[in-house]
């Protein structure tokens, strides 16, 4: 499943919806929750970024981002 992460770089400032930026990972499960968990979990892991929200696409919605964005997968 693919999930959409909004994150701000900086932890030391209050999040703006101006410096929102987005990632995207895939990750094995098969409920949107356990997923949510283990993206917090990689994130907190590899990153030092503040994790605004994270979201599970659907096909539709995922075919929708790689038409009208920047869609890449992030690994770590």
């Amino acid at each position: 499943m693919i999930f959409k992460v909004f994150y701000q770089k900086d932890k030391s400032r209050s999040p703006r919806r101006e410096t929102t930026e987005t990632l995207y990972l895939d990750i094995d499960v098969d409920n949107i929750s356990d997923g949510i968990i283990i993206a917090r979990e990689l994130l907190a892991k590899n990153t030092e970024y503040h994790i605004e929200f994270i979201d599970g696409l659907s096909d539709e919605a995922v075919e929708y981002e790689k038409e009208t964005g920047v869609f890449e997968i992030t690994s770590f």
